[in-house]
């Protein structure tokens, strides 16, 4: 089976989130930096990660992205 490329950064997004999961929001630019993926895509595809609910997106000083749950509720068939 063949993966589109959103989807497999889609995928290392939501497991840089779990890697990464203290309870604190975290920037997409700093995502962007770990994961050597253009931000602007990386932009895209949150948007629709937060709109199906499997981040929280948080505006502000100390805003950014979260899990919506614990990673170990999260699983890739």
């Amino acid at each position: 089976m063949k993966i589109s490329t959103k989807g497999r950064y889609a995928l290392r997004l939501m497991v840089d989130l779990a890697q990464n999961n203290n309870g604190e929001n975290i920037a997409l630019k700093e995502i962007a930096q770990r994961q050597d993926i253009s931000l602007k895509y990386l932009e895209q595809i949150i948007t629709v990660l937060t709109k199906v609910g499997y981040v929280i997106s948080t505006r502000g000083s100390n805003g950014g992205y979260r899990l919506a749950l614990p990673p170990e509720n999260y699983t890739v068939v």
